[in-house]
């Protein structure tokens, strides 16, 4: 006997997809850096040392001395001998007044004025200690600085950005398909029941 059949046949769809990668380029360039330092202006005043040596008195304690002194000095000491000059020969001359009274004043005058003089002396140092004066006066340095801050410019680059999307293309590869197929089916009649 034979069975009436339907086979059935299928063929499966299948789909392609074809994908191009994206692409994205990054380019960063460093930044564009100038230091510029000026430089510190810079004032310095110096006042120098003075040293003074007074050597006058050492000078005149060995006996060489200015012009002026030796005049200043010779003039005091002319002053001065005229004075005591003046004062024995007033004191000679009291003496002389005052013979009646038995003092032999003639003798006395011609000894003390024909004798040399004493001068008291000790031990001396020429010249005499302490007779160089020594000044000394330090320099002095004045210092102002005057500190420059330093230019500083900076250029920024941005970015170099590129970007390629990617892109995906789908498509049917293979179409679906049904095919059905019957065996052993006779026509069927028509009949009234």
């Amino acid at each position: 006997m034979n069975i009436p059949q339907i086979r059935l046949e299928s063929t499966k769809g299948q789909i392609e997809m074809r994908t191009i990668q994206p692409k994205q380029i990054i380019e960063q360039k460093p930044a564009e850096l100038s230091i510029e330092q000026p430089k510190a202006q810079l004032q310095i005043e110096t006042t120098p040392g003075k040293l003074t040596i007074d050597q006058t008195r050492a000078r005149e304690d060995v006996d060489l001395k200015s012009v002026f002194k030796r005049t200043e000095e010779f003039a005091q000491q002319g002053y001065n001998d005229w004075l005591s000059g003046l004062a024995r020969v007033a004191g000679d001359g009291d003496e002389l007044m005052k013979i009646e009274n038995g003092f032999n004043a003639l003798k006395s005058q011609a000894k003390r004025n024909s004798e040399n003089p004493i001068y008291d002396f000790n031990i001396g140092w020429i010249p005499s200690a302490g007779s160089v004066k020594v000044n000394y006066e330090p320099a002095k340095v004045n210092i102002e600085a005057v500190p420059q801050k330093p230019r500083i410019n900076v250029k920024i680059n941005k970015p170099i950005h590129e970007y390629i999307p990617g892109q995906t293309d789908i498509s049917l590869k293979q179409i679906p398909s049904l095919n059905i197929d019957f065996t052993n089916v006779e026509p069927i009649l028509d009949k009234k029941y």
